[in-house]
This record gives C-alpha cells, structure tokens and sequence, in this order.
C-alpha cells in the first residue's frame, strides 16, 4: 500500500532544501555582479612614491636588496581579483547537487511504494510516440523561447544570460559532459520533482485537481530558478507550466523529460557554442 503522506513529507523536504540552494546562488550571482560605481565616501589611498636615489646610501650598502623587497611590498598591497569557480566544477556542482536530490525523490519513491503510473513512469505512457510527441514540444518551446528572447532585446529588454554562459563549457570534453550527464540529470530530476512528484503523485494521493498543482509547481519551479532574475523567473514558470499541462493531458514523464532537456541544450547549443 503507497504511502502518500510520507513520499508528500520528502518531497517538500528535497523541494525546500532546492529552493534554499536557489537562493543562496541568486545571492551569491547578485554579489559577485561587478559594478563601476565607487563610493565617494571612500577616497583612494595614495601611494607613497619611493625614489632610490633619496634613500640613505648606508642602507643601500647594508641591504642590497632592499629596492626589490619594496616593490614586493607594494604588489602585495594591490587590490587581487576574486577567484570564480571554474565551469567545469560549476558543472560538476550541478551534476552532483541535482544527482544527489534525483536519487533521494527515486528512493523515496521506491520506498513509499508509489505506483509508477502515478509518477507518469508506466511503460503503457513512455513509448515511441511519446518520444515524438516531446521531441516536437521541446523543439516548439525552444523556438517560442527563442523567439521572445530577440524580441526582447530588440525593444531594448535586457535578457538573462550570465548563468548559461558561466556554465558554457570551452572544449569538446565539457561539451559532451554537458549535453550528455548534467543536461539530462537536470531535466529528470527537475520533471521528476516538478512534474511526476508535485503534479502526478500529489493528484492521484490526495485526489487533488493536477491543474492547480500545476500552476503551484510552476510557481516553485519559477522561484527555484531565481538566480536568473526576475524575468528569468517569468519565462521559466511559464514553460513550466507548459510541461506541466503536457505531463497532466499525456500521462508521461518521458514526454516532458525530453521536451525539458531539449529546451536546454538547444539554448546551448546554438547561443554558447562556437556554431551560435
């Protein structure tokens, strides 16, 4: 017999604990954002200039290499870059993070005894013609998406785009561990949290209607990708709405899995590659 209310109980949990992460990355985005303005209450500090040939000559001939421990001195006092995460651990920290939830949803699934069907994870659902029917939704929200994001940037709308190019690998390598493990991990875990736990299980375990679980995992689903600003948020919860109601009208998890995962690496694909 499934046990509805506990898989509920981790499932919020693992939905918390993403949201928390969310945050804490828009956060850490919005502080490490650089900025031209510098405070007028704080003045430069002026450097002392050093002249050699004012120095005492008794010094010099003590020290010889008293010229070059000063200049040491003064690179050491200039300000330092901040170090950034490399894409590849950037990569690997997503990979991990969403591996990990991915992992601990399947286990509480299995565990509580949820029926697959429930989940949209029946063989009956996730055939061929599902395979066609997200490969031609994923296509179709890629161009929509596409589309409104030039549309904004021809009216003058500034479009988010910091977090998918930091994540942009630069060699053949991190190219094919991005559209092959991190692209995918991310499209299952989040249509298996989003779309199988929240829409699917909550419905048939607690006789709930799927269109208003729909829109409040949308709104989630917007509010964990906050990193990407306020319009970002705008355009994810509405394709995620969009997968939403084709994961309640289809039955499939496989429809929108592919569907998801598409949207991604053609955003990749076509605007951070050397091909875009």
């Amino acid at each position: 017999m499934a046990r509805w209310a506990v898989f509920a109980g981790l499932t919020a949990l693992v939905l918390v604990l993403l949201l928390a992460l969310a945050r804490v990355s828009q956060v850490a985005s919005h502080e490490a954002t650089p900025t031209d303005e510098t405070p007028a209450s704080v003045p430069e500090r002026a450097e002392p200039e050093y002249h050699p040939e004012a120095a005492p000559h008794h010094e010099a001939d003590s020290d010889p290499n008293a010229e070059q421990r000063l200049e040491a001195e003064h690179s050491q006092r200039e300000p330092q870059e901040p170090t950034s995460l490399s894409t590849g651990l950037l990569l690997a920290n997503v990979a991990l993070s969403q591996g990990l939830f991915l992992v601990i949803l399947i286990g509480s699934a299995w565990y509580t005894r949820i029926p697959l069907g429930a989940l949209g994870a029946a063989p009956a659902t996730n055939g061929l013609r599902e395979l066609a029917v997200g490969v031609a939704l994923g296509v179709g929200l890629y161009l929509a998406n596409e589309g409104g994001s030039r549309a904004a940037k021809a009216v003058g709308i500034e479009v988010p785009e910091q977090l998918r190019g930091s994540l942009a690998p630069d060699s053949t390598s991190g190219w094919i561990v991005l559209l092959g493990v991190v692209l995918p991990t991310i499209a299952v875990f989040e249509e298996f949290l989003f779309r199988a736990a929240l829409v699917g299980a909550f419905s048939t375990g607690f006789s709930l209607s799927p269109w208003l679980l729909a829109l409040l995992s949308s709104l989630a689903f917007a509010l964990g990708h906050g990193a990407q600003g306020a319009l970002g948020m705008v355009v994810t919860g509405s394709l995620g709405f969009v997968l939403a109601g084709a994961f309640v009208v289809t039955g499939s998890l496989l429809v929108v899995v592919v569907a998801h995962y598409l949207i991604n690496a053609l955003e990749f694909a076509v605007n951070e590659s050397s091909l875009g």
